[in-house]
């Protein structure tokens, strides 16, 4: 069985917020469902910008630059607005058949220079893991630790 949790919150540009998920047995695992960025004011600016979700903190590498070949990257969000009317886009890419069980990272940038902080929304579904379900994540886990 498993149930929607979702988070949502406004992050400074170049920061990075970590969701407290990980359990102490570790058996609730979780799938990214939707994410979204918008900034807190928008139609004010020109803004460009980017939100990424990571499964390891990345701080000290918080940058616009999406690169799909990192295992660590969850999700991607780019997010465009201007200040004349209609002039907004967005794109979300989420990788959905990734599962994991302990805390994620949420960064946001961009490529503007902007400092305007933006909000975030994302939603998780959570699932009962089995023991096996439980070891092979953690396992994975590790093994991408002890890699790099």
């Amino acid at each position: 069985m498993s149930k929607t949790i979702s988070y949502r919150g406004v992050l400074a540009i170049g920061l990075v917020e970590q969701l407290r998920l990980k359990t102490i047995k570790g058996k609730v695992g979780y799938k990214i469902t939707k994410f979204q960025i918008i900034s807190n004011q928008p139609g004010a600016g020109d803004y460009k910008l980017v939100g990424k979700v990571f499964k390891k903190d990345p701080t000290g590498s918080v940058s616009p630059l999406i690169n799909f070949s990192n295992s660590d990257l969850l999700a991607a969000a780019y997010y465009t607005s201007g200040n004349v009317v209609n002039e907004q886009a967005s794109t979300v890419i989420v990788f959905d058949n990734e599962m994991f069980n302990q805390d994620i990272f949420i960064s946001i940038d961009d490529q503007g220079g902007n400092t305007t902080p933006c909000n975030y929304y994302i939603e998780l579904e959570a699932v009962n893991l089995s023991e096996l379900e439980t070891t092979m994540l953690t396992l994975k886990s590790l093994r991408t630790i002890t890699s790099r």
